[in-house]
């Protein structure tokens, strides 16, 4: 294995959006770093089985909606 290719892999402090902080390896920043998510598995649909609701800014849900109210949504 050829040397001095690979980065370097060291421990950080993630702060989820909660305001808890999870130690994890990454070649982020240097060791102790700090990286703050703004999406995490605790608060995004995909992980919590998507039951947050669509915000209707400026309208544009519901003219979404009325414009292809035919097709089945």
């Amino acid at each position: 294995m050829k040397k001095d290719i690979h980065p370097d892999y060291h421990l950080i402090d993630v702060k989820m959006t909660d305001g808890t902080i999870v130690q994890m390896r990454s070649t982020y920043g240097k060791e102790g770093d700090t990286l703050s998510l703004d999406i995490d598995p605790t608060v995004h649909p995909a992980w919590t089985g998507g039951t947050s609701r669509l915000m209707d800014a400026g309208g544009r849900v519901s003219k979404f909606k009325k414009k292809y109210e035919g097709l089945g949504f």
